[in-house]
């Protein structure tokens, strides 16, 4: 084996290695994962509303009766 295919396996084999850690990096890059989620979620609210105020009642209806419940419960 002559230099020259050592060295053409090593520089492909470190392009290998910075494509799986851009991918890693892209996986566990928080802040970017979070901004394509809201991204999502706003599409989603422009193509159809209702889903999404039916949920926003049935979590504003959980809460109030979650209040309710704990103003009404005795600690007697």
């Amino acid at each position: 084996m002559s230099d020259e295919d050592i060295e053409a396996r090593v520089a492909a084999t470190r392009a290998r290695l910075m494509n799986t850690l851009d991918e890693i990096e892209g996986k566990f890059n928080v802040p970017k994962r979070v901004g394509e989620a809201a991204k999502r979620a706003q599409e989603s609210y422009r193509s159809n509303r209702v889903p999404w105020l039916v949920g926003g009642v049935a979590l504003a209806g959980t809460v109030v009766g979650l209040v309710a419940w704990a103003l009404s419960s005795s600690d007697d």
